[in-house]
């Protein structure tokens, strides 16, 4: 998402009507869809520009800035990823937008409410209207009136609309008083920060108003898991919980409770909560305690078995690390900091090359090498995924040329894509987008040649949404693998719930092939006859040894792939390698494939 000043518009306003909006002391911002998929401010009020600091003239200077520094610059970096992802959705017509996020103001962070709609012009033209509250700001103002005129505090002030919790005014202002009392009558407070897992895709498969229902139902269950503490109504989909310490088993059965019940009474389907919980130690700060929360909920997974964490040391740690992931993720996509490493398939009966899997590796100039097993729960959890794999797709297919002028083998390449994806981006189309961007075609190379792999985990958790986008990668010619089978998720329905071309078991399979008198050699043998029963090839991750390629060839298994035959490497090392005259593996031709890849069909 970009917004550009400068840009033709299609729409324009009246002189009287754009002098009206100009001079509002509210800001407000009125946002025009361009052609090029970027956003033009139209319309600036008054009260925006106050509310920056800005003159008019100044306006063109102040976003060329955004431009180049990124419109999150003065958001919290706890809250950038969230309000971009917001924003994004809400700009692409996907949720409404109603948030609180803390943005940087002469005297320190100031909490800002934002909301926004989509009005019809007369002319059919749709507009945004963006609208922005200093709630610290209002609430100075309304203590100075209570203070002058000895008023009540509005309830409304204090109060979420929808659920009609408190809200986050109320545990900002009265927090450390619970805190405090909890300490003494003799307790120790525990925080919990709480978010729907989810909740965009729930919007858009049943929709904002079921959507609100599932937040009304979460703030009663809440409510009533914690009759005694204080239950509030943090921000969008975010809850905050506070109540005397009782134990971790106690609470724990609390959680499952709460997500129990939270699925028994939903409309549709939902994975329930995730909550990150910190135990207070003496002497902290309420804003302390909800930061180590927070954290701790950042550092959930994606593993649908694991909703909580409890807050330690080493999460402030973890938790940086996935900030500098997150906050230096588009520099590193720009700086080229991020690479494609290729990892070749074998081919068991033969010994030849078949393919290469793409795998993502960042090489950063300052942490040096951060592995997947650093970033992709970081994107994971910020939602940004999707924005790796198709960075990744894009990649190959940008690199093809070079491959193609070196004389390099022209061998199929898979690329992952994470179950997430498919609840941001229509898969399908954006990498027929990337396929077209690049005119693949001229390269003698059609949609056959790319492979979608999706993991066993995610077919395990996948949606109506999601089937449907499988089948449209089907029908536009990729292939689709399904990966990491047999990693402890039992999802044997793939065989019939799916159309798939091949199963990779998990390397787990393979490298402990003698574990438990033998048992993964029975069960590898069994899973491979039934996959080619099916019609559906075969590829086992993790070959190390030669023993392990015998088995492998013993039990049918057309395809392996590990260090014995290949380590992930760059383009760059390849090309290195090739103009040193190193003799290349040997890989199969086209026609060889395809006589073996039909040969089970």
């Amino acid at each position: 998402m970009s917004f550009y000043l400068g840009v033709k518009r299609v729409y324009k306003f009246s002189d009287e009507v754009r002098s009206v909006f100009e001079s509002l002391v509210i800001p407000l911002i009125i946002i025009e869809p361009a052609r090029d998929g970027s956003f033009v401010p139209i319309i600036i009020s008054k009260g925006y520009l106050d509310y920056n600091g800005l003159s008019r003239g100044e306006l063109n200077d102040y976003y060329g800035e955004m431009i180049n520094t990124g419109l999150y610059e003065k958001v919290h970096p706890d809250e950038r990823e969230k309000l971009r992802a917001i924003s994004i959705d809400f700009l692409s017509k996907n949720s409404a937008y109603d948030v609180t996020f803390r943005l940087i103001q002469e005297d320190g962070y100031h909490l800002i409410h934002a909301v926004g709609y989509w009005q019809t012009m007369e002319d059919g033209t749709e507009l945004a209207f963006l609208i922005y509250s200093d709630v610290q700001r209002h609430e100075e103002r309304l203590i100075e009136i209570s203070k002058k005129y000895k008023l009540f505090q509005k309830d409304d002030f204090y109060t979420d609309a929808l659920t009609n919790l408190p809200n986050i005014n109320y545990f900002n202002r009265y927090g450390q008083e619970k805190m405090t009392q909890i300490q003494d009558n003799g307790g120790t407070p525990v925080i919990l920060y709480i978010d729907v897992d989810s909740m965009q895709s729930y919007n858009r498969k049943y929709g904002i108003k079921r959507g609100d229902e599932l937040l009304v139902i979460i703030a009663n269950v809440l409510l009533t898991a914690f009759p005694h503490g204080l239950v509030v109504r943090a921000a969008s989909d975010f809850f905050a919980a506070m109540d005397r310490f009782g134990g971790r088993e106690d609470l724990e059965h609390r959680i499952d409770e709460i997500n129990s019940r939270i699925k028994k009474r939903a409309y549709g389907t939902t994975t329930g909560l995730n909550a990150g919980i910190y135990v207070c130690d003496k002497g902290v700060s309420l804003t302390e305690a909800v930061d180590h929360a927070i954290r701790a909920n950042k550092l959930v997974g994606e593993d649908l078995n694991i909703f909580y964490r409890f807050y330690t040391a080493e999460d402030d740690t973890l938790y940086n690390k996935q900030r500098y992931i997150i906050e230096n993720f588009e520099r590193a996509k720009k700086e080229g900091w991020i690479k494609v490493f290729y990892q070749c398939f074998l081919r068991v009966e033969t010994g030849n090359g078949m393919g290469f899997e793409a795998l993502a590796r960042w090489i950063d100039p300052e942490k040096g090498m951060i592995t997947p097993d650093n970033f992709i729960p970081a994107l994971e959890k910020y939602h940004m995924m999707h924005e790796m794999d198709l960075y990744i797709f894009e990649t190959v297919c940008r690199e093809i040329q070079i491959r193609y002028e070196a004389g390099l083998p022209m061998l199929p390449v898979s690329v992952n894509f994470s179950r997430q994806d498919f609840d941001y981006i229509d898969v399908a189309s954006e990498i027929n987008r990337i396929y077209d961007k690049y005119d693949i075609a001229r390269f003698g190379i059609d949609k056959s040649y790319f492979i979608i792999e999706i993991t066993e985990q995610g077919m395990a958790a996948a949606t109506d949404k999601f089937y449907a986008q499988l089948d449209e990668i089907r029908k536009n010619g990729y292939k689709l693998w399904v990966d990491d089978f047999g990693s402890g998720y039992s999802a044997l329905n793939v065989f019939s719930s799916f159309d798939i071309d091949l199963i990779k078991f998990d390397m787990a399979l393979l490298m402990q092939l003698d574990a438990h008198n033998g048992a993964n050699r029975v069960i590898l043998k069994a899973m491979i006859d039934v996959s080619h029963k099916l019609g559906i090839h075969t590829l086992c991750e993790g070959l190390e040894t030669e023993e392990q390629r015998k088995f492998l060839l013993e039990t049918g298994c057309e395809l392996a792939q590990g260090f014995l035959y290949h380590r992930p490497e760059s383009l760059e090392t390849i090309l290195e390698r090739l103009n040193k005259e190193i003799p290349i593996p040997d890989w199969e031709t086209e026609d060889e494939r395809k006589m073996r890849d039909d040969s089970w069909n």
